[in-house]
């Protein structure tokens, strides 16, 4: 399995070939989720590089969630990225985890009412210091955090939100209780590094990579009903959007 160095014409760095020869063993279950890998000495062995060249990509595996090391007994495949949706889609949190055989759990951290900031009134459209509920939860994938996130919601909207009517899907909550229909919304998202508190609450490293998305939801007649920021582990998340073009008129060249 030694890597063609002689034959490398695309000037690709060695580690990031030994990267994807790696991450190819894991695709096509050589290795599967929970199973120890090589040692390092072994995978030099097995490519027929250098240990630093093997540390390199191993270290970018682990950074991506492929891979974790477990102090004194070596190294481990990851189990696999909880998938979920940005696309139009009528499946909630719950429905996409379970769909992939993930048992979700959503705890509410905290709930209350507070005055809206500048930002905020200007995001939803209210006036400074009017009440607007603010939500704070984590979404877990089989016990494990992957999501924090901070909801905004104008008390006017839905006034005497309880935090167990928020242990599940949060606009069908709107709709069901407070009658609000939620028509589309606009996301916003960021590739960020987990600082101390997102670290302590999502259980990954110090600088660790995540995303962030920004979200404002609307209603059928446009008016922004929800305003929430939340981080997703970047070693545990990935997203996918569909995007639909039948509808666009094709210029002729």
């Amino acid at each position: 399995m030694n890597i063609d160095k002689n034959n490398n014409k695309s000037g690709i760095a060695l580690y990031s070939l030994v990267k994807d020869e790696i991450i190819e063993l894991i695709k096509s279950k050589k290795y599967v989720a929970g199973d120890q890998l090589p040692t390092e000495n072994e995978f030099c062995k097995m490519f027929d590089v250098s240990r630093t060249t093997t540390r390199i990509a191993l270290q970018q595996l682990e950074l991506e969630g492929r891979i974790y090391r477990a102090q004194g007994k070596g190294t481990f495949v990851s189990e696999s990225k909880v998938k979920q949706s940005l696309s139009s889609t009528d499946k909630g949190f719950t429905q996409q985890m379970l769909a992939q055989g993930v048992r979700p759990k959503i705890k509410v951290v905290s709930s209350q009412v507070v005055p809206a900031t500048e930002i905020l009134a200007t995001n939803l459209y209210l006036k400074v210091n009017d009440a607007i509920n603010k939500l704070v939860r984590i979404r877990y994938a089989n016990d494990e955090p992957i999501q924090y996130e901070v909801a905004y919601i104008p008390w006017g909207i839905a006034p005497g939100l309880v935090d167990d009517d928020c242990q599940g899907s949060l606009y069908h909550l709107l709709q069901s209780k407070y009658d609000v229909n939620i028509l589309r919304t606009v996301e916003t998202i960021d590739p960020i590094l987990a600082d101390d508190y997102i670290s302590s609450t999502l259980q990954v490293q110090l600088g660790a990579p995540c995303l962030s998305i920004e979200t404002t939801a609307y209603t059928d007649n446009d008016i922004p009903v929800e305003y929430s920021y939340a981080v997703f582990r970047g070693d545990r998340s990935n997203f996918t959007v569909e995007r639909n073009y039948k509808d666009i008129k094709r210029e002729k060249n």
